[in-house]
């Protein structure tokens, strides 16, 4: 089957790609969660549409990857969160939640799709999150998450 990528699918592409899957996986899990569509020749007209969008969000370069790397590593994150006896959040913390602690911390405009969080961050404590700013550039920065009063 083939299809074209809407986001980021690791291990497979990104946002334009045209890509062949087995018909399973393409119609049972890529075409419902809004990950692809279906490769027609008008859909592929889209693609230069998909390419634009993504340009104007990615990091340029190696260079500016660098740079917001450098601007992480520096940075401490510190999120409030309500939680219970014990520090057992309610709920967990996502991705959003974090790029918005990092703006508020004073740091670089992230891509929440781009964070790679170590598991469901449901209780307090401190966490390493990593951010992948370009194909050749992963930043690590540390997450605090405290109780909320």
């Amino acid at each position: 089957m083939k299809i074209i990528l809407t986001q980021e699918v690791s291990g497979l592409g990104t946002p334009g790609d045209i890509v062949e899957v087995k018909n399973g996986y393409g119609r049972n899990y890529l075409l419902p969660q809004g990950f692809a569509i279906q490769w027609t020749k008008g859909a592929e007209k889209q693609v230069v549409v998909i390419k634009r969008a993504r340009e104007a969000r990615e990091i340029r370069d190696l260079g500016q990857a660098t740079e917001v790397k450098g601007q992480l590593s520096g940075l401490k994150v510190t999120l409030n969160a309500r939680s219970g006896n014990g520090g057992r959040l309610f709920g967990s913390i996502t991705p959003a939640e974090i790029v918005d602690a990092v703006k508020a911390a004073g740091g670089p405009a992230l891509d929440r799709r781009r964070l790679e969080l170590p598991g469901h961050i449901k209780t307090t404590g401190s966490y390493n999150v990593s951010v992948k700013l370009h194909p050749e550039v992963t930043a690590t920065f540390p997450v605090n998450v405290v109780a909320a009063k």
